[in-house]
């Protein structure tokens, strides 16, 4: 950084030595009682960051008039960096730090995104190889190797785990592997917009587990949120084109699965960050979902799935499409938990709401699928009482915190 030394061989004012005022910068005048108190070389200033009082070298138990006590302390703050000084002394301040907002949004964008495509990717994959437990096992596989090369490669440090840990992840796992896969068999049999639409009664089955299993108190605004959240899903049940039972009772498993993942997840609190955490279910899920894989479809896929599927589109599509989906799978889940940790639960209870809608929205319009006016209207009434069940939860998740602080 450029220096500014001021010298006191400057012209004086009543016999007092003074310092200059340079013509880049205005520095307060600084008087002193006595010449004799100056260095010997005339007790330079350095005017910069590194600026400290020693270098002046005063006598402070000279008399110092009043008016100097003031511009004493002015010239002995430290001058604050100009862009002038060193483009390096002051790293400048980047777009996204100044607007952190901009990477919260990116977030929820490629959430969404993702989310999107994954769904639509993996219903196309389904119209030509319904296999819905293999295709579950190639979601969490893709996702395993994804993990373990992020950890050869420290990004993240992989966390350590002991076997008490672990007896705590496995309830975790199973859940996360049963609904994994029931919603895949609910995906390969209806379409995909009915299954989202089953799958928002997931808050009811959460707000249920929570007062009849764990014995929680649910406030009576929370029930009654939940009303829209029933009615909409039956008008649509009822009058879904592409309506089988397979399909809605695999999206109810899937709620009910996910549900008591909620449960043993409270129950295994840990301080490991969500990355390695989310790794290590991951793992364990994969290991639940390959023996019924392996029983259910093996035969089948061995026989003519595989040569079904590669006679449909060809060998290289359908290797590319099972690692995309797989890819887009763990990643859409893994930006899920990172937006959680950006922004408040309310916030991101909504961000929800509004990606079911999309993922909707999107899967009509790319799979043409033909829904009736009723179906739309119950639609339409399960995400808003979804939404003003996110709401009010989340705002009682806060008060909760907020008494627990104060």
């Amino acid at each position: 950084m450029e220096s500014r030394v001021l010298s006191s061989g400057a012209t004086t004012i009543s016999g007092l030595p003074r310092l200059t005022k340079p013509t880049a910068r205005i520095i307060n005048t600084f008087a002193v009682s006595s010449p004799a108190s100056l260095n010997a070389n005339g007790g330079n200033l350095v005017c910069g960051r590194q600026l400290r009082p020693t270098l002046l070298n005063l006598d402070y138990s000279s008399p110092v008039p009043l008016a100097a006590k003031a511009a004493k302390r002015d010239v002995l703050k430290p001058c604050a960096a100009t862009a002038s000084d060193s483009a390096g002394d002051a790293a400048p301040v980047g777009i996204l730090a100044k607007y952190p907002f901009l990477i919260t949004g990116f977030f929820f964008f490629m959430w969404y995104f993702l989310n999107v495509i994954f769904n639509i990717l993996n219903k196309k994959i389904y119209n030509y190889f319904p296999y819905p437990y293999f295709v579950s096992v190639i979601h969490l596989a893709v996702g395993v190797v994804y993990c373990l090369g992020s950890w050869t490669v420290g990004l993240p440090k992989r966390a350590p785990i002991d076997s008490n840990l672990l007896k705590l992840l496995i309830p975790v796992a199973f859940c996360h592997a049963l609904g994994h896969v029931t919603s895949n068999v609910s995906f390969a049999a209806v379409a995909v917009s009915f299954t989202h639409t089953i799958k928002a009664l997931e808050p009811f089955f959460n707000a249920a587990a929570s007062q009849f299993v764990l014995g929680q108190s649910i406030p009576i605004t929370l029930w009654l949120s939940l009303a829209p959240v029933v009615l909409g899903v039956s008008v649509a049940s009822l009058t879904e084109l592409s309506f089988n039972w397979l399909g809605f009772i695999s999206a109810m498993i899937s709620n009910i699965s996910f549900t008591y993942r909620s449960i043993y997840s409270k129950k295994a609190m840990t301080d490991m960050d969500s990355t390695n955490l989310y790794a290590y279910i991951s793992i364990i899920a994969l290991v639940f979902c390959i023996p019924p894989a392996i029983i259910l479809e093996g035969p089948q896929l061995l026989k003519y799935g595989f040569n079904d599927a590669i006679a449909k589109v060809g060998m290289t599509k359908f290797v590319t499409d099972l690692f995309w989906v797989g890819m887009f799978y763990h990643l859409y889940n893994q930006l899920a938990t990172n937006t959680l940790e950006r922004v408040a639960p309310l916030t991101h209870a909504v961000g929800n709401v509004l990606k079911r809608v999309f993922v909707i929205g999107f899967s009509i319009i790319v799979f043409g699928n033909k829904i009736s006016t009723q179906t739309a209207i119950g639609t339409s009434i399960a995400i808003a009482g979804v939404a003003i069940y996110s709401v009010i939860k989340a705002k009682i998740e806060e008060e909760k915190r907020n008494l627990k602080s104060a």
